[in-house]
């Protein structure tokens, strides 16, 4: 399902559109690569599937063959993916914001119940040591982060409440500007009221997120919060699912400027699989259609809300999916790509893998349809020169890392009473 968070501003341009998916073949893996790939303990920092789970009873364990899910546990076990990030994403269009809080919490508790149902197969994690623990066992650890603070509806206690419950990020803004943080998708409509980045509120998020030990999420939000945020926070941040704007022109990527900064901050990028995140013919094309495809999905939720059905975004998927089926994916370069610059920018020791799965409508690059083909990304590295211990920390290490060093500067604001 394409959220609303993938819009792209930038004037309408007219391109002739193709139908389908290439049938180009899929890369190969090699049997190095394969290897490579399944030693590493591999971290992705964002899936949308608990909207799956909660709006369309989806089981994690479903087996079939024609489910056109990114993520399930046989894809997640075929892709070595060890551990997931699952976004807790309240939709401020179809959610009225004094229900923000129940919405969030019935997203998290959908996770918690996929966990308990294959005990087998899937465990919560809390920390990085439990992603560790769960690897050799051959889990999949399950992480939450929640997409866009308005999530907390202006509330500390309700920001400590989901760390409680397992939230191990949160992304400041999402595509809306909240009450304390400017975001990036709204950033030039003069109709919202913004703050110049911060609020002093939003700073005060900011630190008592360090004090939690919950990351905190750069993803989404407009450049000067971002620079707000690394001047204010004591512990290093990640962009859960970002991608380099050197190469794709969307609001949503990262300047070299904000990666630099990610280096000096000690965080990771992970970079967004979305193609009009990393392709800049895909952005294009995804925006020329923009207005006509985002025109149907708005008439069909209201259709369906006049007739009395409780409407969530995820019951337009089907309306996304056709609509960008007429784009020809980008190769899975143009993916690759990005992972380089980030790495040649911010430093190799700064990016790996948000994969926005389950959130994209299947406009993903060539190769990749679900968590079963991540190993391919595993043997693009190696072609490309990387080493075995860079490849390790890109598919996972470097995240691991930066939640260690959270989970520290938590510690040591609490033993200091700050």
């Amino acid at each position: 399902m394409l959220k609303p968070s993938l819009r792209i501003a930038v004037p309408f341009l007219c391109f002739s559109l193709s139908l389908a998916q290439s049938t180009a073949p899929r890369t190969e893996v090699s049997a190095r690569a394969q290897a490579l790939h399944n030693s590493a303990i591999v971290i992705d920092t964002h899936a949308d599937t608990p909207q799956r789970f909660l709006d369309r009873g989806f089981d994690i364990g479903n087996t079939d063959p024609n489910d056109k899910g990114q993520i399930s546990l046989d894809k997640a076990r075929a892709g070595n993916l060890g551990a997931e990030f699952f976004s807790i994403w309240v939709d401020p269009e179809t959610t009225d914001a004094e229900h923000y809080d129940r919405r969030a919490m019935d997203l998290i508790d959908s996770v918690h119940e996929q966990a308990a149902r294959h005990p087998d197969r899937m465990m919560m994690a809390y920390t990085a040591a439990d992603i560790e623990r769960a690897h050799p066992e051959k889990k999949l650890a399950a992480l939450m982060g929640i997409e866009g603070g308005h999530a907390i509806q202006n509330d500390l206690h309700l920001l400590r409440d989901f760390y409680r419950l397992g939230v191990r990020y949160m992304t400041l803004s999402w595509s809306n500007t909240n009450h304390w943080a400017d975001s990036s998708g709204d950033i030039d409509d003069p109709k919202v009221q913004h703050h110049n980045g911060l609020t002093d509120f939003g700073k005060q998020v900011v630190l008592e997120m360090n004090r939690l030990g919950m990351m905190v999420d750069i993803s989404h939000v407009a450049d000067k919060t971002f620079f707000d945020t690394i001047q204010v926070t004591k512990a290093p941040v990640i962009a859960s699912h970002s991608s380099a704007r050197a190469l794709t022109n969307a609001p949503r990527n990262m300047t070299d400027d904000m990666l630099k900064a990610m280096g000096k901050n000690n965080g990771v990028v992970m970079v967004n699989f979305f193609s009009g995140f990393i392709d800049e013919n895909y952005r294009k094309a995804e925006e020329a259609q923009s207005k006509e495809r985002e025109a149907a999905v708005k008439a069909y939720l209201a259709q369906q809300k006049a007739a009395g059905k409780d409407v969530q975004y995820v019951d337009a998927e089907r309306i996304q999916e056709e609509w960008l089926a007429r784009i020809p994916p980008p190769p899975l370069k143009s993916l690759i790509d990005h992972i380089d610059h980030i790495a040649k920018v911010a430093g190799v020791d700064h990016v790996g893998l948000g994969s926005d799965f389950d959130g994209v409508s299947g406009a993903l690059p060539e190769g990749i349809r679900s968590a079963a083909d991540l190993p391919k990304i595993t043997q693009a590295l190696l072609d490309r020169g990387y080493s075995d211990g860079d490849i390790r920390k890109i598919l996972g290490g470097n995240l691991l890392r930066v939640l260690r060093d959270v989970e520290r500067v938590s510690r040591e604001m609490q033993s200091s009473g700050k």
